[in-house]
Protein backbone atom coordinates (compact mmCIF):
# COMPACT_ATOMS: atom_id res chain seq x y z
CA UNK A 1 0.00 0.00 0.00
CA UNK A 2 0.76 3.72 -0.59
CA UNK A 3 0.14 6.63 1.07
CA UNK A 4 -1.83 9.18 -0.61
CA UNK A 5 -1.16 13.57 -0.04
CA UNK A 6 -2.78 13.77 2.92
CA UNK A 7 -1.66 10.78 4.75
CA UNK A 8 -4.24 8.28 3.85
CA UNK A 9 -3.81 4.82 3.19
CA UNK A 10 -4.52 4.37 -0.70
CA UNK A 11 -5.46 0.94 -2.03
CA UNK A 12 -3.75 -0.21 -5.53
CA UNK A 13 -5.39 0.11 -8.75
CA UNK A 14 -5.10 -2.06 -11.83
CA UNK A 15 -7.27 -1.46 -15.70
CA UNK A 16 -7.73 -5.33 -15.95
CA UNK A 17 -8.65 -4.83 -19.73
CA UNK A 18 -5.28 -3.79 -20.69
CA UNK A 19 -3.39 -6.40 -19.33
CA UNK A 20 -1.59 -8.63 -21.29
CA UNK A 21 1.03 -11.34 -20.98
CA UNK A 22 5.14 -10.28 -20.96
CA UNK A 23 6.84 -11.16 -24.50
CA UNK A 24 7.86 -15.05 -24.09
CA UNK A 25 6.05 -15.77 -20.89
CA UNK A 26 3.02 -17.05 -22.58
CA UNK A 27 2.41 -19.33 -19.21
CA UNK A 28 2.68 -16.51 -16.83
CA UNK A 29 -0.09 -14.28 -15.52
CA UNK A 30 0.16 -10.81 -17.03
CA UNK A 31 2.43 -9.15 -14.77
CA UNK A 32 0.17 -6.21 -13.69
CA UNK A 33 -1.93 -8.51 -12.45
CA UNK A 34 1.23 -10.27 -10.50
CA UNK A 35 2.23 -6.84 -9.47
CA UNK A 36 -0.92 -6.12 -7.98
CA UNK A 37 -0.97 -9.32 -5.77
CA UNK A 38 2.44 -8.21 -4.47
CA UNK A 39 1.04 -4.92 -3.24
CA UNK A 40 -1.78 -6.99 -1.38
CA UNK A 41 -4.55 -9.67 -1.78
CA UNK A 42 -6.94 -6.93 -2.91
CA UNK A 43 -7.08 -4.20 -5.37
CA UNK A 44 -9.29 -1.46 -7.05
CA UNK A 45 -10.06 -2.67 -10.24
CA UNK A 46 -11.53 -0.53 -13.69
CA UNK A 47 -14.50 -2.89 -15.54
CA UNK A 48 -16.08 -2.00 -18.63
CA UNK A 49 -18.03 1.50 -19.23
CA UNK A 50 -15.59 3.15 -16.15
CA UNK A 51 -17.03 1.55 -13.33
CA UNK A 52 -14.87 0.21 -10.52
CA UNK A 53 -14.81 -3.38 -9.05
CA UNK A 54 -12.23 -5.19 -6.79
CA UNK A 55 -10.15 -7.82 -8.12
CA UNK A 56 -8.74 -10.13 -5.88
CA UNK A 57 -5.69 -11.95 -6.76
CA UNK A 58 -4.20 -13.78 -3.21
CA UNK A 59 -4.83 -17.32 -2.96
CA UNK A 60 -6.48 -16.82 0.69
CA UNK A 61 -8.42 -14.14 -0.04
CA UNK A 62 -9.77 -15.84 -3.79
CA UNK A 63 -10.89 -19.23 -1.79
CA UNK A 64 -12.81 -17.49 1.04
CA UNK A 65 -14.81 -15.64 -1.43
CA UNK A 66 -15.59 -18.56 -3.42
CA UNK A 67 -16.94 -20.12 -0.35
CA UNK A 68 -18.67 -17.10 1.12
CA UNK A 69 -22.45 -17.00 0.46
CA UNK A 70 -22.30 -13.44 0.54
CA UNK A 71 -21.05 -13.50 -3.11
CA UNK A 72 -23.31 -14.74 -5.90
CA UNK A 73 -22.27 -15.08 -9.44
CA UNK A 74 -22.44 -11.98 -11.57
CA UNK A 75 -24.87 -13.61 -14.34
CA UNK A 76 -27.11 -14.36 -11.12
CA UNK A 77 -28.47 -10.63 -11.34
CA UNK A 78 -29.56 -11.29 -15.14
CA UNK A 79 -32.40 -13.86 -14.48
CA UNK A 80 -35.29 -11.81 -15.43
CA UNK A 81 -33.45 -9.40 -17.57
CA UNK A 82 -30.36 -8.25 -19.65
CA UNK A 83 -27.71 -6.31 -18.07
CA UNK A 84 -25.88 -3.75 -19.53
CA UNK A 85 -22.10 -3.99 -18.26
CA UNK A 86 -20.69 -1.10 -20.02
CA UNK A 87 -19.82 -2.33 -23.72
CA UNK A 88 -20.88 -5.55 -22.92
CA UNK A 89 -25.01 -7.09 -22.60
CA UNK A 90 -25.05 -9.72 -20.75
CA UNK A 91 -27.99 -12.34 -21.68
CA UNK A 92 -29.92 -13.65 -18.91
CA UNK A 93 -28.94 -17.28 -18.07
CA UNK A 94 -31.02 -19.64 -19.69
CA UNK A 95 -32.48 -22.46 -17.94
CA UNK A 96 -30.76 -24.97 -16.81
CA UNK A 97 -27.36 -23.70 -17.26
CA UNK A 98 -26.87 -23.82 -13.41
CA UNK A 99 -22.84 -22.50 -13.24
CA UNK A 100 -24.26 -19.12 -13.55
CA UNK A 101 -27.11 -19.52 -10.61
CA UNK A 102 -27.15 -18.92 -7.57
CA UNK A 103 -29.44 -20.59 -4.70
CA UNK A 104 -31.72 -21.94 -4.67
CA UNK A 105 -31.81 -22.99 -7.89
CA UNK A 106 -28.06 -23.74 -8.16
CA UNK A 107 -28.35 -26.69 -5.42
CA UNK A 108 -31.58 -27.93 -7.63
CA UNK A 109 -29.92 -28.60 -10.61
CA UNK A 110 -26.21 -29.59 -9.14
CA UNK A 111 -27.62 -32.20 -7.06
CA UNK A 112 -28.72 -33.84 -9.96
CA UNK A 113 -25.78 -33.60 -11.91
CA UNK A 114 -23.62 -34.61 -9.25
CA UNK A 115 -25.09 -38.49 -9.58
CA UNK A 116 -24.00 -38.21 -13.43
CA UNK A 117 -20.26 -36.94 -12.32
CA UNK A 118 -19.47 -39.17 -9.70
CA UNK A 119 -14.88 -40.65 -9.34
CA UNK A 120 -15.93 -44.11 -9.79
CA UNK A 121 -18.83 -43.48 -13.05
CA UNK A 122 -15.23 -41.08 -14.39
CA UNK A 123 -12.88 -44.08 -14.17
CA UNK A 124 -15.36 -46.17 -15.79
CA UNK A 125 -14.79 -44.33 -18.70
CA UNK A 126 -10.94 -44.85 -18.93
CA UNK A 127 -10.98 -47.77 -21.51
CA UNK A 128 -13.11 -45.67 -23.62
CA UNK A 129 -10.71 -42.39 -23.16
CA UNK A 130 -7.32 -44.99 -24.00
CA UNK A 131 -9.31 -46.52 -26.86
CA UNK A 132 -10.32 -43.17 -28.41
CA UNK A 133 -6.89 -41.76 -27.22
CA UNK A 134 -4.46 -44.59 -28.71
CA UNK A 135 -6.77 -43.75 -32.27
CA UNK A 136 -5.91 -40.40 -32.37
CA UNK A 137 -2.13 -41.14 -31.74
CA UNK A 138 -2.26 -43.67 -34.64
CA UNK A 139 -3.94 -41.45 -36.63
CA UNK A 140 -1.15 -38.65 -35.91
CA UNK A 141 1.91 -41.42 -36.33
CA UNK A 142 0.11 -42.61 -39.86
CA UNK A 143 0.03 -39.52 -41.17
CA UNK A 144 3.28 -38.41 -40.25
CA UNK A 145 4.50 -34.76 -39.11
CA UNK A 146 4.42 -32.03 -38.98
CA UNK A 147 0.76 -31.47 -37.56
CA UNK A 148 -1.29 -29.10 -35.40
CA UNK A 149 -1.79 -30.89 -32.18
CA UNK A 150 -4.87 -29.22 -31.80
CA UNK A 151 -6.98 -30.55 -34.33
CA UNK A 152 -5.41 -33.57 -34.14
CA UNK A 153 -5.33 -34.39 -30.51
CA UNK A 154 -6.38 -31.40 -28.03
CA UNK A 155 -9.75 -30.70 -29.58
CA UNK A 156 -11.24 -34.18 -30.76
CA UNK A 157 -10.34 -36.48 -27.72
CA UNK A 158 -12.49 -34.52 -25.17
CA UNK A 159 -14.77 -33.74 -28.07
CA UNK A 160 -15.56 -37.40 -28.73
CA UNK A 161 -15.73 -38.21 -24.90
CA UNK A 162 -18.33 -35.40 -24.18
CA UNK A 163 -20.86 -36.46 -27.20
CA UNK A 164 -20.56 -40.47 -26.04
CA UNK A 165 -22.01 -38.54 -22.33
CA UNK A 166 -24.27 -36.28 -23.85
CA UNK A 167 -25.54 -39.59 -26.75
CA UNK A 168 -24.77 -37.72 -29.25
CA UNK A 169 -25.03 -40.16 -32.06
CA UNK A 170 -21.75 -41.16 -34.20
CA UNK A 171 -22.90 -39.26 -37.83
CA UNK A 172 -23.81 -36.19 -35.79
CA UNK A 173 -20.42 -35.59 -34.05
CA UNK A 174 -18.36 -33.76 -37.08
CA UNK A 175 -21.09 -31.22 -37.32
CA UNK A 176 -21.29 -30.93 -33.08
CA UNK A 177 -17.68 -30.47 -33.17
CA UNK A 178 -17.36 -28.06 -35.57
CA UNK A 179 -19.80 -25.61 -34.30
CA UNK A 180 -18.14 -25.97 -30.70
CA UNK A 181 -15.05 -25.18 -31.94
CA UNK A 182 -16.71 -22.12 -33.59
CA UNK A 183 -18.41 -21.17 -30.51
CA UNK A 184 -15.12 -21.75 -28.24
CA UNK A 185 -11.62 -21.32 -30.26
CA UNK A 186 -12.01 -17.72 -29.81
CA UNK A 187 -11.31 -16.94 -33.46
CA UNK A 188 -15.22 -16.27 -34.31
CA UNK A 189 -16.32 -13.03 -35.16
CA UNK A 190 -19.92 -12.57 -32.18
CA UNK A 191 -22.11 -12.66 -35.09
CA UNK A 192 -20.58 -16.53 -35.87
CA UNK A 193 -20.10 -17.54 -32.14
CA UNK A 194 -24.00 -16.61 -31.54
CA UNK A 195 -25.07 -18.77 -34.82
CA UNK A 196 -23.43 -21.48 -32.97
CA UNK A 197 -24.21 -21.30 -29.64
CA UNK A 198 -28.30 -21.22 -31.19
CA UNK A 199 -27.34 -24.08 -33.46
CA UNK A 200 -25.97 -26.05 -31.05
CA UNK A 201 -28.47 -25.56 -28.32
CA UNK A 202 -30.95 -26.24 -30.82
CA UNK A 203 -29.46 -29.86 -31.55
CA UNK A 204 -29.39 -30.47 -28.09
CA UNK A 205 -33.11 -29.43 -28.01
CA UNK A 206 -34.03 -31.79 -30.86
CA UNK A 207 -31.53 -34.51 -28.97
CA UNK A 208 -33.74 -34.01 -25.55
CA UNK A 209 -37.01 -34.65 -27.64
CA UNK A 210 -35.48 -38.30 -29.15
CA UNK A 211 -33.92 -39.25 -25.27
CA UNK A 212 -37.65 -38.43 -24.00
CA UNK A 213 -39.33 -40.74 -26.46
CA UNK A 214 -36.56 -43.57 -25.95
CA UNK A 215 -34.60 -43.06 -22.69
CA UNK A 216 -30.93 -44.24 -23.39
CA UNK A 217 -28.41 -44.68 -20.55
CA UNK A 218 -26.02 -41.56 -21.11
CA UNK A 219 -26.08 -38.44 -18.98
CA UNK A 220 -29.06 -36.92 -21.04
CA UNK A 221 -30.86 -39.82 -21.23
CA UNK A 222 -30.70 -40.73 -17.86
CA UNK A 223 -31.86 -37.03 -16.65
CA UNK A 224 -34.96 -37.42 -18.63
CA UNK A 225 -36.36 -39.07 -15.50
CA UNK A 226 -35.56 -36.26 -13.39
CA UNK A 227 -38.19 -33.40 -13.28
CA UNK A 228 -36.18 -31.21 -15.87
CA UNK A 229 -38.49 -29.53 -18.36
CA UNK A 230 -36.91 -29.96 -21.72
CA UNK A 231 -35.50 -26.46 -21.68
CA UNK A 232 -33.93 -27.49 -18.58
CA UNK A 233 -32.64 -30.14 -19.62
CA UNK A 234 -31.10 -28.50 -23.09
CA UNK A 235 -29.28 -25.95 -21.02
CA UNK A 236 -27.68 -28.71 -18.43
CA UNK A 237 -26.29 -30.19 -21.82
CA UNK A 238 -25.26 -27.28 -23.25
CA UNK A 239 -23.44 -26.39 -19.94
CA UNK A 240 -22.01 -29.70 -19.84
CA UNK A 241 -20.71 -29.46 -23.66
CA UNK A 242 -19.01 -26.06 -22.47
CA UNK A 243 -17.28 -27.00 -19.61
CA UNK A 244 -16.31 -30.77 -20.58
CA UNK A 245 -14.94 -29.62 -23.67
CA UNK A 246 -13.52 -26.08 -23.79
CA UNK A 247 -11.22 -26.25 -21.03
CA UNK A 248 -10.31 -29.87 -21.28
CA UNK A 249 -9.17 -29.09 -24.77
CA UNK A 250 -7.25 -26.29 -23.84
CA UNK A 251 -5.64 -27.71 -21.01
CA UNK A 252 -4.09 -30.90 -23.45
CA UNK A 253 -2.65 -27.87 -25.87
CA UNK A 254 -1.38 -25.50 -23.63
CA UNK A 255 -0.23 -28.46 -21.03
CA UNK A 256 1.79 -30.03 -24.25
CA UNK A 257 2.90 -26.69 -25.16
CA UNK A 258 4.70 -26.07 -21.26
CA UNK A 259 5.84 -29.73 -21.08
CA UNK A 260 7.94 -29.14 -24.11
CA UNK A 261 8.87 -25.85 -22.92
CA UNK A 262 10.02 -27.37 -19.95
CA UNK A 263 12.18 -30.61 -21.81
CA UNK A 264 13.02 -32.34 -17.68
CA UNK A 265 9.38 -32.19 -17.24
CA UNK A 266 8.63 -33.82 -20.65
CA UNK A 267 11.46 -36.53 -19.99
CA UNK A 268 10.61 -36.89 -16.55
CA UNK A 269 7.06 -37.92 -17.35
CA UNK A 270 8.32 -40.08 -19.91
CA UNK A 271 10.71 -41.90 -17.60
CA UNK A 272 7.34 -42.53 -14.81
CA UNK A 273 3.94 -42.23 -16.39
CA UNK A 274 2.60 -42.83 -13.27
CA UNK A 275 3.44 -39.32 -12.66
CA UNK A 276 0.32 -38.41 -14.65
CA UNK A 277 -1.95 -37.68 -11.62
CA UNK A 278 0.69 -35.14 -10.48
CA UNK A 279 0.95 -33.59 -13.33
CA UNK A 280 -2.10 -33.04 -14.51
CA UNK A 281 -2.74 -30.78 -11.18
CA UNK A 282 0.68 -29.22 -11.16
CA UNK A 283 -0.34 -27.99 -14.80
CA UNK A 284 -4.12 -27.10 -13.67
CA UNK A 285 -2.14 -24.91 -11.36
CA UNK A 286 0.41 -24.12 -13.23
CA UNK A 287 -1.65 -23.11 -16.54
CA UNK A 288 -4.57 -22.05 -14.87
CA UNK A 289 -6.56 -21.75 -18.26
CA UNK A 290 -9.93 -20.54 -17.07
CA UNK A 291 -8.52 -17.44 -15.43
CA UNK A 292 -10.72 -15.34 -13.89
CA UNK A 293 -14.43 -15.55 -11.98
CA UNK A 294 -16.89 -12.87 -11.08
CA UNK A 295 -18.67 -12.43 -8.45
CA UNK A 296 -21.33 -9.57 -7.16
CA UNK A 297 -21.77 -8.94 -3.30
CA UNK A 298 -25.32 -9.18 -2.32
CA UNK A 299 -24.24 -6.74 1.29
CA UNK A 300 -21.35 -4.68 2.35
CA UNK A 301 -18.42 -7.19 2.71
CA UNK A 302 -15.61 -6.35 4.98
CA UNK A 303 -12.19 -8.16 2.80
CA UNK A 304 -8.59 -7.88 4.09
CA UNK A 305 -9.55 -4.32 5.31
CA UNK A 306 -11.76 -3.50 2.56
CA UNK A 307 -15.32 -2.48 2.26
CA UNK A 308 -17.19 -3.97 -0.23
CA UNK A 309 -20.24 -2.56 -0.67
CA UNK A 310 -23.26 -4.66 -1.83
CA UNK A 311 -23.74 -4.76 -5.42
CA UNK A 312 -20.04 -4.05 -6.19
CA UNK A 313 -18.48 -6.20 -8.67
CA UNK A 314 -15.24 -8.65 -7.60
CA UNK A 315 -13.07 -10.30 -10.58
CA UNK A 316 -10.86 -13.14 -8.77
CA UNK A 317 -7.27 -13.45 -10.51
CA UNK A 318 -7.12 -17.48 -10.07
CA UNK A 319 -3.96 -17.09 -11.99
CA UNK A 320 -2.58 -15.14 -10.09
CA UNK A 321 -4.14 -17.15 -6.59
CA UNK A 322 -2.44 -20.39 -8.17
CA UNK A 323 1.28 -18.57 -8.13
CA UNK A 324 0.67 -17.32 -4.49
CA UNK A 325 4.20 -17.94 -2.82
CA UNK A 326 2.62 -17.78 0.51
CA UNK A 327 0.55 -21.38 -0.74
CA UNK A 328 3.32 -22.90 -3.36
CA UNK A 329 6.39 -22.56 -2.85
CA UNK A 330 8.40 -21.46 -5.90
CA UNK A 331 5.19 -20.93 -7.83
CA UNK A 332 6.62 -19.88 -10.95
CA UNK A 333 8.23 -22.97 -11.61
CA UNK A 334 6.51 -26.08 -13.05
CA UNK A 335 7.39 -29.45 -11.42
CA UNK A 336 5.04 -32.24 -11.61
CA UNK A 337 6.37 -33.74 -8.64
CA UNK A 338 4.64 -31.05 -6.79
CA UNK A 339 1.81 -31.73 -4.65
CA UNK A 340 -0.07 -29.44 -6.14
CA UNK A 341 -3.46 -30.19 -3.81
CA UNK A 342 -6.02 -27.57 -3.20
CA UNK A 343 -4.85 -25.42 -6.36
CA UNK A 344 -7.82 -23.31 -7.46
CA UNK A 345 -7.89 -24.59 -11.28
CA UNK A 346 -11.48 -26.34 -10.90
CA UNK A 347 -12.80 -23.14 -8.84
CA UNK A 348 -13.73 -24.09 -4.76
CA UNK A 349 -16.56 -23.97 -3.11
CA UNK A 350 -20.54 -24.44 -4.58
CA UNK A 351 -19.32 -23.46 -8.21
CA UNK A 352 -16.50 -25.82 -8.06
CA UNK A 353 -16.71 -27.83 -12.08
CA UNK A 354 -18.83 -30.25 -11.58
CA UNK A 355 -17.16 -31.93 -14.75
CA UNK A 356 -13.67 -31.64 -12.56
CA UNK A 357 -13.45 -35.76 -12.45
CA UNK A 358 -14.23 -36.24 -16.37
CA UNK A 359 -11.25 -33.74 -16.97
CA UNK A 360 -9.03 -35.29 -14.91
CA UNK A 361 -9.16 -38.85 -16.34
CA UNK A 362 -8.89 -37.75 -19.90
CA UNK A 363 -5.60 -36.02 -18.91
CA UNK A 364 -4.66 -38.26 -16.84
CA UNK A 365 -4.54 -40.77 -20.20
CA UNK A 366 -4.09 -38.43 -23.25
CA UNK A 367 -0.41 -37.03 -21.46
CA UNK A 368 1.27 -39.70 -20.95
CA UNK A 369 -0.23 -41.35 -23.50
CA UNK A 370 1.04 -38.46 -26.08
CA UNK A 371 4.60 -38.21 -24.35
CA UNK A 372 5.23 -42.54 -24.77
CA UNK A 373 3.77 -42.78 -28.33
CA UNK A 374 6.29 -39.14 -29.67
CA UNK A 375 9.11 -39.35 -26.59
CA UNK A 376 10.63 -36.84 -29.32
CA UNK A 377 7.75 -34.44 -29.81
CA UNK A 378 8.68 -31.32 -30.50
CA UNK A 379 7.60 -27.59 -31.07
CA UNK A 380 7.71 -27.24 -35.05
CA UNK A 381 8.04 -23.49 -34.85
CA UNK A 382 9.65 -20.64 -32.64
CA UNK A 383 7.74 -20.36 -29.05
CA UNK A 384 7.13 -16.69 -29.76
CA UNK A 385 5.28 -17.83 -32.57
CA UNK A 386 2.97 -19.97 -31.14
CA UNK A 387 -0.42 -18.28 -31.94
CA UNK A 388 -1.83 -17.61 -27.85
CA UNK A 389 -5.43 -16.83 -27.10
CA UNK A 390 -6.39 -13.04 -26.26
CA UNK A 391 -6.27 -12.18 -22.59
CA UNK A 392 -9.76 -11.38 -23.20
CA UNK A 393 -10.64 -15.20 -23.53
CA UNK A 394 -12.69 -16.88 -20.97
CA UNK A 395 -10.54 -19.46 -21.29
CA UNK A 396 -6.99 -19.55 -22.10
CA UNK A 397 -4.91 -21.19 -24.25
CA UNK A 398 -3.34 -21.92 -27.72
CA UNK A 399 -5.08 -21.47 -31.58
CA UNK A 400 -2.62 -24.45 -33.03
CA UNK A 401 0.73 -26.00 -31.93
CA UNK A 402 2.32 -26.78 -34.58
CA UNK A 403 4.91 -29.82 -33.77
CA UNK A 404 7.23 -32.45 -35.18
CA UNK A 405 8.98 -35.85 -34.40
CA UNK A 406 11.45 -37.98 -35.48
CA UNK A 407 9.66 -40.65 -37.71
Amino acid sequence: MMMDPNGAESVHTVSVLSVERQPGCPFDPPEELTRARRHGPISRCLLPGGRQGWLVTGYDLVRSVLADSRFMCIRGLTLDSYVDIGDVVVPPVAPGEFTFMDEPQHSRYRKLLAGEFTVRRMRMLTESIERVTADHLDAMEKEGPPTDLVTAFAEPIPAIMICELLGVPYQDRGSFQAQSATLFNGDASAEEQLAAYTALREYIAQLVAVKRAHPTGDVLGDLTTSDLTDEELTGAGFLLLAAGLDTTSNMLAFGTFALLSHPGQWAALHADPALADKAVEELMRYLSVAKTFMRTALEDVELDGQTITAGTTVLLSLHTANRDPRRFPQPDTLDIERQAIGHLGFGHGRHQCPGQQLARVVMRVAFPALVNRFPTLRLDVPPEAIDLHPETADVFGVHSLPVAWDA
